[in-house]
């Protein structure tokens, strides 16, 4: 029997009709995905599951004591939640029954009737339902879910909403109810906690409905698909690649149908007009017969519905400049929060010192580059972006910008709205075009008719996350900083975001959790974490394989730091903070006393292992350095021209000439590569 079932289901809001006459059910076990654009019903069909909204037609049917447990997109806590003496045991509470029992059990056994049959059936199904591995299970939840040990004591009322709704989902966990409803539950995750919340959804028993824009997530949790699609509910088997290939044929087969259809029909309008003119009326009547049951034939065709198209031109007219090699570099740079603006101490009150969140001892970003930062909720990767982009000040060290380099910043938090000010209002405020040029432009990100009237503080997060991607696009630039740029929206404009993003010549930085926009555009990723950013040299899955193999990043910064002291012997000393101190757990995350040091000092005592190495007199520094930069220029830009030149059909049509152009490229790959290992060496002698 199944667990819920959905007859001729049909949602009316006003006039608008959310969901006509869905159709649809859940087996126990059953693990399905709930897809479709934004607007499409996706939340309305959980809360009908889920019995917290009634259908206006057609009826739900549940199993008789069905548990259902609901993850809603903008969560509601109860009472009993947010009053919970802590974290832990708000998330302990999921429980609620096996709690119960434990209390029935002690009441037994101080009773003197541990021996009796009452006491044994209640411990046995205890033992069955998992009560003496439930707090293992809380603290693997939370831990799971991206909590650290010393958040775990903290009430609910004192974290954030998205620390809020991560205790919630791991109180559902601990819940296990027969059927799971998430509605986007990976909003407020990290990468490892998306993964953790895959594999505990792998093996759980229960059956799952979840809607859900993470493609990747979908297709590690999911054996069916359920389609929001013109008010209508499709179900495809198999994950959501499966689904994703099922759907473009069954479309494809739509539009080959159709056109055979309408030829079929024209045909046949030709013939009856034929013996009409020669007065053959019975083969006329024949025929307005075959043309009366074509027109009578439906065939369902996609509809063209409305598309992201990002422009691949600025609103402000002019293509970006060509940037020099060298974008951006970061030497020894210390992110953070100072007094009085944003500097918090771990016990949540606001510090009096500058709060050092993470430090990048060298990065590095070359034209063209596309870099993911990633690493978990807390660890600096939006303090390193809004650092680069200008929007923080250094606590220490440097960000220097290369030759014509002109950013765009796209952040994750917005600034709230100025009340009134409408769609339209926030493009022709930031730069001096007409309405009718800034409502063509506006289409472009799907606000076109009264859309563009829209306030905008009354927008959904999409329709926000849309509004911000066209502000970012009104000026020219060559350097992309996006924090989270997918967030709230559905997959069609995030696969659009992908494109736009594989297709543009300006180098990106980017902070994401999407796991397949990281695989589809980035090619190199910096990882933030335990206080330090580092480079990797590969994409997503590449670096979740060393991970897996052991990579880990105060490793891979020893290893870097070592290359940059080629006569150093023994093994490299323990990262320390700027006040000498080793770096802990809970000194990576705020290090309040590592940044109230003097600026003085700290470069010191950072750069102890330097000691070794002669410095150059800055005559020399820079005699060097404008020669090693002119060498990096040239070097760039023939291997820029040798890649070019492998792609002329005249090169690849010629043996000899691509073998000779491949030899030149690897020779000058190599020798690009030891001029920036100079650089660093050079770098390490400055003045």
């Amino acid at each position: 029997m199944s667990l819920v079932r959905l007859e001729a289901v049909t949602r009316e809001i006003g006039t608008f009709v959310i969901l006509d006459a869905v159709t649809g059910a859940i087996a126990p076990g059953e693990r399905v995905g709930l897809v479709g654009p934004n607007g499409a019903g996706k939340t309305t069909l959980l809360r009908l599951v889920s019995g917290r909204d009634e259908p206006d037609r057609g009826v739900v049917t549940r199993r008789r004591g069905l548990t259902v447990g609901l993850l809603a997109q903008e969560a509601h806590f109860d009472e009993a939640f947010m009053t919970a003496t802590d974290l832990r045991s708000a998330v302990r509470h999921g429980a609620a029954h096996l709690e119960r029992m434990a209390e029935q059990l002690a009441a037994l056994e101080h009773g003197g009737h541990a021996a009796g049959p009452e006491y044994e059936e209640l411990q046995h199904r205890f033992e069955i339902l998992g009560g003496y591995t439930l707090d293992q299970r809380v603290d693997e939840a939370l831990s799971g879910l991206g909590f650290a040990r010393d958040e775990w004591g903290r009430p609910p009322t004192s974290v954030s909403g998205g620390q809020q709704t991560r205790a919630a989902l791991a109180r559902l966990v601990i819940a296990d109810p027969d059927l799971l409803l998430l509605d986007e539950p990976t909003n407020h995750l990290d990468l490892g906690a998306i993964e953790w919340l895959e594999e505990h959804l792998r093996r759980r028993q229960g059956a799952l409905l979840v809607a859900s824009h993470d493609r990747a997530f979908l297709d590690a949790t999911v054996t069916r698909v359920w389609e929001l699609r013109d008010r209508r509910l499709t179900v495809f088997r198999g994950d959501y690649s499966s689904y994703h290939r099922q759907r473009l044929e069954r479309d494809e087969r739509a539009v080959r149908e159709a056109a055979t259809l309408s030829d079929q029909v024209a045909k046949e309008v030709d013939l009856v007009q034929k013996y009409r003119s020669q007065r053959k009326h019975t083969k006329m009547h024949e025929h307005e017969a075959r043309l009366e049951r074509l027109r009578e034939q439906r065939v369902e065709t996609p509809r063209s519905g409305r598309a992201l198209k990002l422009p691949g031109q600025a609103l402000a007219g002019a293509g970006p400049v060509r940037s020099g090699e060298l974008v951006v570099r970061l030497d020894d740079l210390a992110v953070g929060y100072l007094p009085g603006r944003g500097a918090v101490r771990p016990d949540g009150e606001e510090a009096s010192e500058p709060v050092e969140i993470a430090r990048a001892p060298f990065l590095a970003a070359q034209r063209g580059d596309r870099i993911g930062i990633v690493g978990p909720n807390g660890a600096g990767k939006t303090t390193l972006l809004r650092t680069i982009a200008g929007d923080l000040p250094p606590l220490d060290g440097a960000v220097t910008f290369g030759h014509q380099v002109q950013p765009a910043y796209l952040a994750q938090l917005r600034d709230a709205a100025i009340p009134g000010a409408t769609v339209l209002d926030s493009i022709l405020e930031a730069i001096p075009v007409t309405p009718g040029e800034a409502r063509g432009y506006l289409a472009r990100f799907l606000f076109r008719g009264d859309d563009v009237f829209k306030e905008v503080r009354l927008l959904s997060g999409g329709e926000r996350s849309r509004l911000e991607l066209a502000l970012l696009g009104i000026l020219p630039s060559n350097l992309m900083l996006l924090d989270e740029p997918t967030n709230h929206l559905d997959i069609a404009a995030r696969e659009a975001i992908e494109a736009f993003l594989s297709e543009s010549s300006a180098t990106i930085l980017v902070v994401s959790h999407d796991r397949r926009l990281l695989e589809t555009v980035c090619e190199r990723l910096w990882v933030v974490g335990d206080g330090l950013a580092v480079p990797f040299d590969g994409g997503y899955r590449a670096w979740r394989a060393a991970v897996a193999d052991g990579w880990t990043i105060e490793a891979e910064a020893r290893r870097r730091a070592n290359r940059l002291r080629p006569g150093a012997s023994g093994p490299h000393p323990e990262p320390r903070a700027p006040g000498g101190r080793p770096r802990t757990e809970a000194a990576a995350r705020t290090r309040p006393e590592a940044a109230a040091q003097p600026r003085a000092e700290a470069p010191a005592a950072r750069r102890e292992p330097r000691a070794a190495r002669a410095r150059l007199s800055k005559d020399a520094y820079r005699r060097r350095s404008d020669a090693l930069n002119a060498e990096l220029a040239r070097l760039g830009l023939r291997k820029t021209q040798l890649e070019l030149a492998m792609g002329q059909p005249s090169v690849a049509a010629n043996f000899v000439e691509m073998r000779r152009v491949t030899s030149e490229l690897a020779d000058v790959s190599r020798a690009l590569a030891e001029a920036e290992d100079a650089w660093l060496e050079l770098e390490e002698m400055a003045p």
